[in-house]
């Protein structure tokens, strides 16, 4: 399940956030960077207003070397009654003795590290933060005008951030410069919660005002996730929602589609069954066709767009996780992957190497779904027909 993390300034913006469905309120100060800690006094009157309705948590700042200088600015954010408390680790010589220094805080506030997309980050410091007792770890950007997190990592990266918290039982979060178009790609990842504060302002400025219908846009692309009861009357939702609603009928009929289709993508790939194939990448060339079925209504933003980033993203995760055998294998899953989208009715995926001899040779595969899949996976969707 993914949630949606909003950051705020002030009591005002927390009503409007917590009004818009906000998951998690943050409090931060946008104009002392990417972790500037708000006026205890103020986090503390915002904790007032949100009355528990929703988890809150709070930027600290960042741990510039040794622990001893961020030491007492956690204790004073925790003080405010925050539930979680934000730690921005930047220092690649200090790093891990800020973060084994915090673990006597750790005990007594739920404590996040966050690392820098744009700053190296160090993905070894998540398990010294799990050893040290942190309840979750985030990725986000420290120079906010010099891109979104995508332009940093992408999201093979991403993916094994994600994989890496799983595994050292640290929850997992995504955040920088993110942007509607954004969130379809990071939500696949599954991280447990997608933060977010220039996209919710007016103008897109981080500076300005929270904007209602920015905060219900985003909202929007996150559904809440079935079977989870956030707050008393609502319930949570799949993530392909979404790109569900209104794509897949079990009515039979007219179904009309469009046609979305990356063209001779090529990628250098750790694929092959011969041994002398595993010691170095190849060029591999993709070609991919999907049919997507039309929304029944018209949507003029990403709420009811399939893009073809979704389709890129899906053939660098799945090269991102390892070298594979058979490019049969890595075409499969690629159409696998695709297909888990309810709106996806048949794709198409033509995966061709291009080192073997003086032209190509590869696979062509068409995968479809079935009526009776796309009944199965209709009725199963939140607010479907029993």
């Amino acid at each position: 399940m993914t949630l949606m993390l909003a950051s705020v300034r002030s009591p005002a913006e927390a009503e409007t956030v917590w009004a818009g469905g906000a998951d998690i309120i943050d409090l931060k100060d946008p104009a002392k960077g990417a972790l500037g800690a708000l006026d205890c006094e103020v986090a503390a009157q915002i904790v007032r207003t949100v009355a528990r309705r929703k988890p809150v948590s709070a930027a600290a700042g960042t741990a510039l070397g040794a622990p001893e200088e961020i030491l007492d600015r956690v204790a004073g954010v925790a003080a405010a009654g925050v539930d979680y408390v934000k730690v921005g680790i930047v220092s690649q010589t200090e790093a891990r003795v800020c973060v084994e220094g915090l673990k006597s805080h750790a005990d007594k506030i739920k404590l996040v590290g966050v690392l820098f997309a744009d700053c190296a980050p160090n993905l070894e410091l998540l398990t010294v933060m799990s050893q040290s007792g942190f309840a979750g770890a985030m990725l986000d950007t420290a120079k906010k005008e010099a891109g979104r997190l995508l332009d940093h990592m992408d999201v093979a990266a991403l993916d094994r951030f994600v994989g890496q918290c799983r595994r050292n039982g640290l929850m997992s979060g995504l955040a920088g410069s993110l942007e509607a178009p954004d969130v379809p790609r990071l939500l696949p990842l599954q991280p447990d919660y997608l933060g977010f504060r220039g996209s919710l302002c007016q103008g897109r400025a981080r500076d300005a005002e929270i904007d209602a219908g920015s905060v219900r846009m985003i909202r929007e692309l996150i559904p809440p996730q079935s079977g989870l009861r956030l707050a008393e009357g609502e319930e949570t939702a799949d993530w392909r929602h979404f790109l569900a609603r209104g794509m897949v009928t079990p009515d039979e009929g007219l179904i009309e589609t469009d046609r979305i289709f990356v063209r001779d993508l090529v990628l250098p790939c750790a694929i092959g069954a011969y041994d002398f194939e595993r010691s170095s990448e190849q060029d591999v060339r993709f070609n991919i066709d999907a049919d997507v079925r039309r929304p029944d209504h018209r949507l003029h933003d990403m709420r009811g767009v399939f893009s073809y980033d979704l389709m890129i993203d899906a053939i660098k995760v799945i090269l991102g996780r390892g070298h594979v055998d058979l490019i049969e294998t890595l075409a499969s899953s690629i159409a696998d992957e695709l297909l888990r989208y309810p709106c996806v009715m048949r794709v198409w995926v033509r995966v061709e190497k291009l080192e073997v001899i003086r032209g190509t040779v590869g696979i062509e595969i068409k995968r479809e779904r079935t009526a009776e899949r796309s009944a199965a996976e209709t009725l199963a969707l939140p607010g479907s027909a029993p």
